[in-house]
């Protein structure tokens, strides 16, 4: 089967066939069909009007569906799976100590996602998305079936933050089934192995899907191997065609060698050089979730979330004493290594989501109004500034006190609701609303020249937030969109105690809030051109980041996390693939695709000290051009990945002796991957980093540096996928 002919994206389409059939002895009239799916070019499409409860109309959105994609989905190539949306930044540290990497749009701060609402199914997977909003776990990409995208107008439907929404959607069982099996086996460069297997099927009323997933990496650089087992189970009970619920757990458990980071001479002299041989980390990570949906009506649905999250983040290192100049070698005089530091942080946060929507008439219209409400309370606890042993293996004893011992709660309740305005077939207006409450305490202590310093503090926050999308049909496949919505980002547990990091803190630090603007045109050209281009403004106001300050009595430079002003972020997102087989030909049995994923992102500070500087790690172009050959058999995509110069911290500072402070210089990065179909059987391969460019994303402060984290150079892969 040709996938890639066959590719449906949920976009909505509403159009009426009346047909008189004609017989030789009768004449049918055959009623109206509404189809509500379009077709795309290989799995790159839009979310619909509603979907789920959920409305999406006048907001800027992408989907992909994975199981399109020539990508290295073994080690979950972020770049090739989600690099044809316009403006994703991405920070790769795969091999640097986390195997998540980060992500980011418009200019903002991709470093473990935290400028993004991370969902599973559409539920949260990040440690606390208010207090310590860190993505450690990720599914792997062989199980997702697609990636939901929307931008900072997902405010009012999911959470407050800048970046919007990335919700990835687990494969669920197979249709008409009562069993299957799929296992996925994958050999590549630098020591990796990796297993996937999966089990799926239906009997009577019951579907179950589940997986397991090993992966092992030596890693690119010394002391930096890597282990990960990640399962998924999914049992749903279906009631009735009206009723259906279910529950969901999921799992991470791993082991990870930090290799540290580098200067930049080190990294000019040597990027696969390691400055360290002692630091590890461990994120086990729980999700369990229990569901219901019901649609008493054929306008109305409702459904109901409950998740429980609990996990940890443990770590054993050479801090960050010195910067990544500082030497991790055995004491001549002792003739040990100097003690690590220890830290540990336990994550347990509890929400639960209810969603109603429901269509209605309002004069000649079909309006739609879709709202709920959120409840979530979250506890952290975070140890950390342990005196560790002298040894080199993963060990978490201490040898005394705690630096710190902190206690973290947030609790938050959020209802919301927006409603779908239509004015005729083609127009509609969609306000929103959305009311946040936060409560945040923090309650221990903290250990400052051997003294303990008790902490008891507590906040409260009322934030309403507004919005307002707009959307016009140019015709049945194409249409202009347009919003504003108000964001908002409270201070992290992070910010206010980090567990180990250069920068110095301001006491005085306040939240961040702003609004995101979209407009933009989008659609398909029958089977052959799909395309959104639009712009787009963000105002993003006391925000947080880090500058280069000197000392005044010793006259040393160190960084300080501050709000350093207001920040405007402008420019332009476009996306276009064309295939020029299937314009050629609309039935052709092959494709050949060309598409160009851009940005220009202008993201500068338009007050205070730095006012005309560009923001922390903002990239100013954004390019990614790709290439698809598809038969019915055998695909293949070459990707060349161009990304702009940043700068690490406000200053711009091009050269620091701080681990944050510098710059991040411009790459391009070549990918080709293929995959060709036998039967049941898939086999794949590829290269990364074709041409084995020397080249980083991220500086960082702490863990996994501090220091510059260099990319992987080049890279193969090679697997098989069967199903049965």
């Amino acid at each position: 089967m040709n996938f890639k002919k066959l590719l449906f994206i949920p976009t909505i389409l509403v159009f009426s066939q009346l047909t008189n059939a004609q017989t030789k002895d009768s004449t049918n009239v055959l009623k109206e069909v509404v189809i509500k799916d379009i077709k795309t070019v290989n799995g790159v499409g839009h979310l619909p009007e509603t979907k789920n409860g959920i409305i999406y109309a006048g907001k800027k959105n992408e989907v992909i569906l994975v199981d399109s994609l020539d990508a290295n989905k073994a080690i979950n190539n972020t770049r090739q799976i989600l690099g044809r949306v316009p403006g994703l930044n991405i920070v790769e540290t795969e091999t640097g100590g986390f195997t998540a990497n980060g992500i980011a749009t418009r200019g903002l701060n991709p470093v473990q996602s935290i400028e993004m609402n991370t969902r599973q199914n559409g539920y949260n997977i990040s440690a606390d998305v208010y207090g310590y909003n860190e993505a450690y776990y990720l599914p792997p990409m062989e199980a997702v079936n697609r990636i939901e995208l929307v931008r900072g107008a997902a405010s009012l439907q999911f959470g407050s933050q800048f970046g919007g929404l990335v919700n990835y959607v687990i494969e669920d069982a197979p249709k008409n089934k009562p069993f299957e099996f799929l296992t996925s086996q994958t050999l590549g460069s630098f020591g990796l192995y990796n297993s996937f297997n999966s089990v799926g099927g239906n009997y009577k009323k019951i579907s179950y899907y589940g997986f397991l997933q090993y992966r092992y990496m030596d890693g690119y650089r010394p002391n930096s191997q890597q282990t990960q087992l990640s399962g998924y189970g999914k049992v749903q009970y279906n009631q009735s065609a009206k009723l259906n619920f279910g529950v969901e757990y999921s799992l991470l458990r791993n082991n990870i060698k930090m290799p540290g980071g580098l200067t930049d001479e080190q990294f000019n002299e040597n990027p696969e050089q390691s400055t360290r041989a002692r630091n590890w980390l461990k994120t086990p990570w729980n999700i369990i979730t229990a569901y219901a949906n019901y649609t008493p009506s054929e306008n109305t649905t409702i459904s109901i979330k409950s998740t429980y999250l609990f996990g940890n983040r443990s770590i054993v290192w050479r801090n960050e004493d010195g910067g990544a100049a500082a030497v991790d070698d055995i004491n001549p005089v002792t003739n040990q290594y100097v003690p690590r530091e220890v830290g540990k942080q336990d994550f347990n946060n509890s929400t639960t989501e209810l969603r109603v929507s429901r269509q209605y008439n309002l004069g000649n219209n079909t309006s739609t109004i879709a709202g709920g409400v959120r409840f979530s309370y979250g506890w952290f606890k975070r140890l950390g500034g342990g005196e560790g042993t002298t040894g080199s293996d993963f060990d978490l004893s201490i040898t005394g006190d705690w630096g710190y011992d902190l206690d973290f709660t947030t609790t938050n309740v959020a209802p919301f609701v927006e409603n779908i305005f239509r004015f005729g077939d083609k127009f509609s207006i969609t306000p929103g609303f959305r009311f946040e409450y936060l409560n945040s305490t923090a309650k221990g202590y903290k250990t400052k020249e051997d003294v303990k310093i008790a902490s008891n503090e507590s906040r409260n926050r009322y934030i309403p937030l507004a919005g307002i999308g707009l959307e016009y049909k140019t015709s049945r496949n194409t249409n202009i969109y347009g919003n504003i919505s108000q964001a908002y980002r409270p201070i992290d547990y992070g910010e206010l105690e980090p567990f180990g990091i250069t920068s110095k803190i301001d006491p005085n630090l306040k939240d961040a809030s702003g609004y995101n603007t979209d407009l933009g045109y989008r659609g398909t050209i029958k089977n052959y051109l799909n395309f959104d281009i639009g712009a787009f403004y963000m105002a993003y106001n006391d925000r947080i980041g880090t500058v280069l300050k000197n000392d005044p009595i010793t006259n040393e430079e160190y960084t300080l996390r501050t709000n350093i002003a207001n920040s405007a972020h402008k420019g332009i997102e476009s996306y276009v693939e064309f295939n020029l087989l299937k314009f050629i030909n609309q039935q052709s049995e092959f494709g050949l695709s060309i598409f160009n994923s851009f940005a220009y992102i202008d993201a500068k500070y338009t007050s205070g000290e730095f006012k005309g500087n560009r923001v922390e790690v903002a990239t100013e172009i954004i390019n990614r051009v790709g290439l698809i050959f598809n038969t019915d058999r055998f695909s293949t995509t070459f990707q060349v990945n161009s990304v702009g110069d940043a700068f690490g911290d406000a200053t711009n500072t091009r050269q620091s002796d701080g681990a944050v402070a510098g710059y991040i210089p411009a790459y391009t990065v070549l990918d080709l991957s293929a995959n060709y179909r036998i039967g049941n059987f898939v086999l794949k391969g590829g290269a990364n980093n074709l041409t084995n460019k020397q080249y980083f994303t991220r500086r960082a402060d702490e863990y996994p540096g501090p220091g510059i984290i260099p990319s992987v150079g080049r890279s193969l892969y090679a697997g098989f996928t069967a199903r049965f």
